[in-house]
């Protein structure tokens, strides 16, 4: 029997996501904390914002997704520099785990 865990999103911003990112991949989990924007009931379509970006999302398709948290509050400077921060930190563990094979 297959595994069908979805792995941990990776936190992005929608500037990232662009034809050719490494994060625009069919079913890739992703995690983007913006503003909702819209969402219509009868289509099960949701448009979230981030500045001058914005990305309609069909929840039709998402499947044991974790959506929907509220983020009111959430210095979204601070959490741009996190993410930043983790994606410098989890290269570096990569680094250190291919010297030590």
């Amino acid at each position: 029997m297959a595994n069908s865990q979805i792995e941990s999103g990776a936190p992005i911003s929608l500037q990232e996501l662009y034809p050719f990112s490494p994060f625009f991949k069919e079913a890739l989990s992703l995690r983007v904390t913006r503003l909702l924007r819209g969402y219509s009931i009868d289509t099960a379509v949701g448009v979230i914002e981030d500045g001058e970006k914005s990305l309609k999302i069909n929840t039709q398709h998402l499947r044991d997704a974790r959506t929907g948290r509220n983020v009111d509050g959430v210095d979204m400077n601070l959490y741009r520099k996190t993410i930043e921060l983790l994606r410098q930190f989890l290269e570096v563990e990569e680094d250190n785990r291919n010297m030590v094979k």
